[in-house]
Formats: structure tokens, sequence, C-alpha cells
């Protein structure tokens, strides 16, 4: 399937885009070397990057697949494209949180690397203009966003993926701190969609706790791809 070739953009995010083929059930991603914080307010281009988390998106989907849970991840086509299903997305972030980081400090006045036993779920509407507010359950289901099944699906899904991955990276001295999903239809069936890379998750050494993910953008830290390829090779991705 190697030979798919980019049609008409679809949609062109902060740091990925979004393009037709020639079979109408699948686009390819296109990872670029851009980053972003603060909802677009902060950008930079960082050499590598999108090769990067093109590969690392793959790893993971690859990984997750072989654990029940299904994903719009075709096949890697390029160092920066990968073929992927085409889903109707649902406008919800599904996030989880192992460790107390980010914007749940601020909310709450809590300190920053406390453990959460059990995590914390929580919904967020995707929406960059009014920084991604958080939503429950019931304001998917009023605005039609989501039905109970689905919602109850993503909840369910975001779980799981949360005791393998936790595992993954525990079993390469890291540690998970929080991370974001992102789901959509595909032919009635809900599959994880968007991506899981260094840019929608946190991740600390386990004995330093050394931030190794896009909290060293946001908080410039340097060392951002470097980083990246850090978490990559404690993860054995080539």
């Amino acid at each position: 399937m190697k030979n798919f070739k980019k049609g008409e953009i679809v949609n062109s995010g902060k740091a990925k885009s979004l393009y037709k083929t020639s079979n109408p059930d699948l686009y390819i991603m296109h990872y670029s070397d851009n980053a972003s914080a603060f909802d677009g307010v902060k950008k930079e281009s960082l050499e590598g990057k999108g090769k990067t988390n093109n590969k690392f998106n793959a790893f993971i989907m690859k990984l997750l697949e072989k654990e029940g849970i299904a994903t719009h991840f075709e096949e890697l086509i390029s160092d920066t494209d990968s073929l992927v299903k085409k889903l109707d997305m649902f406008p919800v972030e599904c996030v989880i949180r192992n460790l107390t980081a980010g914007s749940i400090c601020k909310r709450l006045g809590l300190k920053e690397g406390l453990d959460l036993n059990p995590p914390i779920f929580e919904f967020f509407f995707k929406d960059d203009e009014l920084h991604d507010p958080m939503i429950n359950e019931h304001h998917i289901i009023s605005f039609d966003w989501a039905t109970k099944t689905q919602i109850e699906e993503m909840k369910k899904k975001t779980f799981r993926v949360n005791e393998i991955l936790k595992k993954l990276f525990s079993n390469a001295e890291m540690i998970l701190v929080d991370y974001k999903l992102e789901f959509g239809s595909y032919h009635g069936e809900v599959l994880l969609g968007d991506e899981f890379t260094a840019d929608g998750c946190r991740v600390w050494d386990s004995k330093t706790r050394k931030k190794l993910d896009k909290d060293r953008f946001r908080q410039d830290l340097g060392d951002v791809v470097e980083s990246y390829k850090i978490i990559a090779k404690k993860l054995g991705i080539n």
C-alpha cells in the first residue's frame, strides 16, 4: 500500500496535516517539524520532530492494536507520513492523569508530581480559541458530540491504554505522567485516532524525574527533539 499519494488537503493542524487518497476510507497523515504550545500562541520549527513523532506514533499504535485496542493506523509510508483510516472525529479529548502536572495543578492549586491513585479521567472540548475547556458527559450528550455508548467506549479504551502504556514506560525506567487521546467513528466502530507522541503526553525519567516531553518546549527547557529521541530509544524504537 506504499504507492498511495497525497491528494487534496483535508485538514491542517498545528503539527499534522491530513490528505485524501484514492481510497475514500483512507487518509495520509503528515507530521511536520512544527511545534506549538498554549493553543498555538507559542510556535517554532524543530528539525527532526516530524520524523521522530511519526515513527513513535506507529510503534505505539501497533502495540495497542496487538493488545486489542482498535486504531486508525494502517502503516508508515515515509519518514513523515502514515496511512490512516478516515474517522469522523468526536470533538473531545480524553485525558488520563497518573500524577499531577500541567493544568490540574493550576486549576486545583496542587503541587506537581503527586501520585493519583486511582488515575483521574477528564474530558475536554477540543477548541483552541476556547482553550479546550473541561466538560463532562452531560455536555457531550446534550450537544450530540457522542452517544452514551460511545462515551463509555472512549472511557473504557482510555483506561485500558493506560494499563498497557504505564507498564511499557515503567519497564523502560520512565513515568507516564499523563496523556490525551482522541477517538472517532469508523463505520460505526469507535477507534483510537489522532496520535500518541511526546507532543500529547508527559513522560519523566523515573530516577531523576527529568521531563522528556513537550513541557521542554512549553517551559523553554531546550533539547526538545533530543528528549523525544531519548524516549524512543528507551522504548526500543529505531
